[in-house]
């Protein structure tokens, strides 16, 4: 484990009441997990954001019976199948099925996906988690 350091942050007191309203919403134990989280989370839209290789998950909610979106929604799916490490689809009821895609590769490749998903014709919702290798996170 590496070592910890220790270190001082002065903040507002309202900006402080609200990040300890937050950290409490939230179950964090105490600040510095929570602080060590936003880090996190900015190094991870870093990676995002220069482009490295990052693994993500894309998610769509689509009404199966839609003419042709589901062969276009695969069509999409092969293109792009060099950042695609597995899919999911679940039957939410009749007419609405959710998908779950694994993704790992540049970012801006998996990022080209998500727009080309999302603006399918009869797509009801698409989201994208952006997540990290971990390799350059501690």
């Amino acid at each position: 484990m590496s070592n910890l350091v220790r270190f001082g942050v002065s903040l507002e007191d309202d900006l402080l009441t609200k990040f300890d309203a937050h950290i409490k919403k939230q179950k964090y134990t105490n600040r510095s997990e929570a602080i060590r989280d936003l880090i996190r989370e900015e190094l991870v839209k870093k990676e995002w954001s220069e482009n490295k290789e990052v693994t993500g998950a894309i998610t769509i909610v689509y009404d199966h019976h839609a003419r042709e979106l589901v062969t276009k929604v695969l069509d999409i799916q092969h293109d792009y199948h060099t950042c695609i490490l597995s899919s999911q689809h679940i039957h939410l009821d009749h007419h609405n099925c959710f998908e779950i895609i694994v993704t790992k590769g540049k970012a801006k490749e998996i990022e080209v996906l998500y727009e080309k998903l999302k603006a399918v014709k009869n797509v009801k919702h698409a989201g994208i988690m952006m997540a990290t290798r971990g390799k350059d996170l501690p």
